[in-house]
């Protein structure tokens, strides 16, 4: 009886994974397209190919599911659950989510990102200021050119307009 339990659960999950990836195609496919737009990739082909690959692996889940396989049973994490929450990594990460979202309007995605990732590698751990601050930089930059340029999506550029 554990089994068919088990069994059932699973594929509730290949059918949570059939309804995103139907939602994320419904959604990718209402999307307006400029016309005239750089290049073969628009602002629909991550979403469309993220929601073949959601339905693609609900499939193949069911498929194996139906063949009897079944999902490992975690061997447990090297996690003492003695110990409470880390509140003050959560409090760093959710200032930093925070700080992004008051930042984006006014100074732009290149520099809220920058905060935010900087942000997110400071609460995690990493303590190398400057490698991260350089990396932040490069990522937020970068993302902001790929976006722009490279999907025809507009992220704001804030402060830096004219420099980018």
């Amino acid at each position: 009886m554990n089994a068919v339990k088990q069994g059932r659960s699973e594929l509730g999950v290949a059918l949570l994974l059939l309804v995103l990836g139907a939602w994320a195609l419904i959604d990718a496919s209402q999307l307006s397209v400029v016309e005239g737009g750089r290049g073969p990739v628009g602002p629909k082909t991550v979403p469309m190919a993220v929601g073949i690959l959601l339905i693609l692996t609900a499939v193949l889940l069911a498929i194996d599911i139906l063949r009897g396989g079944r999902g490992e049973q975690e061997a447990g994490e090297d996690v003492d659950l003695g110990h409470g929450s880390d509140w003050k990594t959560l409090g760093l990460l959710v200032a930093a989510f925070v700080a992004n979202i008051l930042l984006i309007d006014r100074l732009g995605w290149p520099v809220s990102g920058a905060v935010l990732f900087f942000g997110t590698t400071f609460a995690l751990g990493s303590r190398h200021l400057i490698r991260n601050a350089l990396i932040s930089i490069a990522l937020s930059v970068g993302t902001w050119y790929l976006f722009n340029v490279g999907l025809g999506i507009a992220l704001p550029v804030g402060i830096l307009k004219g420099i980018l």
